[in-house]
C-alpha cells in the first residue's frame, strides 16, 4: 500500500485502532509510515468541521514529520497525535486559545515534546481549550467552540476539551492534556475516554517554570485504551528507564469510596449511581471496598485552591497588559479571565500564605489516610456533561465561581497534593452521556492506578462504545 491508496473508509477503520495497534502495522510493514498521517488527515477533514476539536491544523508539517521518520525511530513511529494549544511545539503557534496571543510559530519545545518526537509521534495540529485553561468548558471567544461527540449540544469539558473530543471521535489515537485542577479528568469523564493525571515530579519538564503551575499542573496523553495511557506515562517519565505497566495485578486493594464533593455537595443521581456501580464492580473483583471521607476541611481547602486559580488568571492578565500597547484589555482577553484576575487583586497576601499552608499539610494528612486505603474512588464531576453555554466565559463571574467550582469539587485535591488520579469511562447517564469514575492514590502510585484500570477495562470493556459523532458512525 502507498500513501495515495488510503481511502476514507480505510482511514475510518484505522481510526478504530489504538496507538499500539496503529504502530504495529507500521512496525510489521503492513503500512508505510506516512499512511497513518494520511489517514488521520482524512478523519480530521471529515469530522472536525462538526466536532471542532482542533484550534490549529497543519497537515503540511505533519507530512514533513512523517517523511522524516526512519526505520527504528521510536516505538510509536508514525502514530498521529495532538498537542494541546498551551504546549509549545516547534513549527506551530502557542495561543492557549486567546485572542491576545501571537500566531507566530514556536521554534523550540521542552523535554516533554522532545520525548514524544523521539517516540516517533506525528503532530497534526493543536487541540482546542478554554482561554488559558481557566474554565471547565472549551468555548473560547477566539474559537473554536468544541462540541461533545456524544451530543453536540453538550460540552466536552475542559480545559483539555479539544484533546478529549478528538480522541472520543476517533480523529487521532493520542492527544496531550494538562491538568491544573481536573483538566485531564473532567473532559475524560464528559467524553468517555481514559485520562491519567500523574503525580508531582513524575514527568520531564513540559513548560517554562512557574511558581503556581509547577505545583498544580500535570501532563499526560489521553487515549481510549489503558495501554496507550500507560505507555504515555512511562514515555514522559522523569526516569527515562521507567518500565511500562502492561496489565492488571493480582494484588487486592483497599478502596475507600468518597461520595460527596469537597464542600459536601451531593452529586447528581446518575453520577451517584455510577460511583456506586463502580464500587460494586470492584467488590465483585475481590477488592475491599469501604466508604470514607477526606481528613480535612474541604471548604477551606477548595477556597485556597480558588485563590491560587485566581492568581494564575492574574498572571495572564498582567502578561496581556504588557502586550497591548495601549489597547483595551477587554478586547484581548475574556470576561472570565479579567474577572478572575481582578479577584486575585483583591486578595490579601495572607490568602496565598493560607493556600501554601494547605499544600504543606497535605503530605502528612494523606500519608496517614493512605495507610488505611490503597486507592480512593469518587466521582470526577458532580453532574453529567453540561450543556454548552453553562460554563462559557461570558457567564457572569459570580455565577461561574459558584456553579463551576461546585461541579469540579472532586478533582482539585490531587493538584494541590501532587498525587495521581485517573478517570475511567465505565458507566453512562440515563441520557447515554459518559460519566467517569475517578480513582486516586498517594504519591508515586501511578502503577497501582494503571494496573487497576487494566483490570476494570477487561471486566467492563468500553472499546466498542463509540459516540454518535465519530468515525464509527460517520457516513461518507
Amino acid at each position: 500500500m502507498t500513501i495515495r491508496e488510503v481511502s476514507l473508509s480505510e482511514a475510518l477503520a484505522l481510526g478504530k485502532l489504538d496507538a499500539h495497534d496503529q504502530a504495529r502495522l507500521v512496525r510489521n510493514r503492513e503500512l508505510p509510515v506516512e499512511a497513518l498521517t494520511e489517514a488521520a488527515i482524512l478523519r480530521i477533514e471529515a469530522l472536525d468541521p462538526t466536532v471542532r476539536a482542533l484550534s490549529h491544523y497543519d497537515p503540511a508539517l505533519a507530512r514533513a514529520e512523517a517523511r522524516a521518520l526512519r526505520e527504528g525511530d521510536g516505538i510509536m513511529r508514525g502514530v498521529p497525535w495532538l498537542p494541546k494549544d498551551s504546549l509549545d511545539y516547534p513549527g506551530m503557534p502557542t495561543t492557549s486559545c486567546s485572542r491576545s496571543r501571537s500566531r507566530k510559530a514556536i521554534q523550540q519545545g521542552y523535554p516533554y515534546v522532545q520525548r514524544m518526537q523521539h517516540a516517533g509521534l506525528v503532530a497534526l495540529g493543536k487541540s482546542a481549550m478554554p482561554e488559558f485553561g481557566l474554565l471547565a468548558s472549551t468555548e473560547p471567544l477566539a474559537g473554536p467552540v468544541t462540541r461533545n461527540p456524544w451530543s453536540l449540544e453538550h460540552s466536552p469539558g475542559g480545559s483539555s476539551g479539544g484533546a478529549v473530543a478528538a480522541i472520543a471521535a476517533g480523529l487521532v489515537p493520542l492527544a496531550h492534556g494538562s491538568d491544573g485542577g481536573g483538566s485531564i479528568r473532567l473532559p475524560s469523564s464528559c467524553c468517555g475516554v481514559v485520562g491519567l493525571k500523574p503525580g508531582r515530579d513524575s514527568t520531564v519538564r513540559v513548560r517554562a517554570r512557574h511558581l503556581v503551575e509547577d505545583l498544580l499542573v500535570a501532563d499526560s496523553l489521553h487515549s481510549r485504551s489503558v495501554r496507550d495511557v500507560a505507555w504515555g506515562f512511562a514515555a514522559a517519565h522523569s526516569d527515562s528507564k521507567r518500565s511500562v505497566v502492561t496489565g492488571p495485578s493480582s494484588r487486592r486493594l483497599r478502596i475507600g469510596v468518597i461520595e460527596h464533593g469537597l464542600r459536601g455537595n451531593v452529586p447528581h443521581g446518575d453520577v451517584a449511581r455510577a460511583v456506586a456501580s463502580t464500587a460494586d464492580l470492584c467488590a465483585k473483583l475481590g477488592h475491599n471496598v469501604e466508604r470514607t471521607t477526606w481528613p480535612f476541611d474541604g471548604h477551606a481547602f477548595l477556597s485556597s485552591f480558588e485563590d491560587l486559580w485566581s492568581h494564575l488568571s492574574a498572571d495572564c492578565v498582567d502578561t496581556t497588559r504588557a502586550l497591548l500597547g495601549g489597547g483595551r484589555l477587554e478586547d484581548a482577553i475574556e470576561p472570565w479571565t479579567v474577572a478572575l484576575g481582578q479577584r486575585a487583586e483583591r486578595l490579601p497576601t495572607s490568602a496565598l500564605e493560607r493556600a501554601y499552608q494547605q499544600i504543606a499539610r497535605l503530605p502528612v494528612q494523606l500519608n496517614d489516610f493512605f495507610s488505611r486505603f490503597d486507592v480512593v474512588l469518587s466521582a470526577v464531576v458532580s453532574a453529567p456533561p453540561p450543556l454548552l453555554g453553562t460554563y462559557a466565559p461570558t457567564v457572569p463571574a459570580e455565577q461561574l465561581m459558584s456553579s463551576m467550582f461546585d461541579w469540579v469539587a472532586y478533582t482539585p485535591l490531587q493538584n494541590m497534593a501532587g498525587t495521581p488520579a485517573i478517570s475511567l469511562p465505565l458507566f453512562q447517564s440515563g441520557e447515554g452521556l459518559p460519566i467517569g469514575s475517578m480513582f486516586a492514590a498517594d504519591r508515586a502510585q501511578e502503577d497501582v492506578l494503571l494496573a487497576l484500570a487494566f483490570e476494570l477495562e477487561a471486566s467492563l470493556p468500553w472499546a466498542a462504545r463509540w459516540p454518535k459523532h465519530s468515525i464509527a458512525t460517520f457516513n461518507s
